[in-house]
């Protein structure tokens, strides 16, 4: 295992230490994707198509697709909306200082 490293060295060769602006953007990037991949997920255990879900928020599915596949651009509002209204679930924001 001698020359191994951890996903913790290798982001801090390849992007910067955390603080930084390249590494953070890094680790901001990787919870937006991690939104989508939650949404997408809590769908599909309720059964319903991204048609299905758009319906009930009075979004697009073009828009649904786009939040699963990079939920950067998603507004609380949305994300509330898509959650409760949607799947009938509830939000949980975590705060780390």
């Amino acid at each position: 295992m001698k020359g191994t490293k951890t996903w913790k060295q290798i982001k801090d060769d390849l992007y910067g230490k955390t603080g930084t602006e390249r590494r953070d953007n890094l680790e901001r990037e990787a919870e937006s994707f991690k939104i989508g991949l939650l949404l997408r997920e809590a769908r599909e255990k309720k059964h319903l198509t991204q048609e299905d879900l758009a319906q009930l928020i009075d979004k697009k599915r073009t828009y649904i697709s786009r939040v699963e596949n990079d939920g950067s651009n998603i507004t609380l509002k949305t994300l509330f909306d898509i959650v409760e209204k949607g799947l009938g679930g509830r939000v949980s924001i975590q705060i780390d200082i």
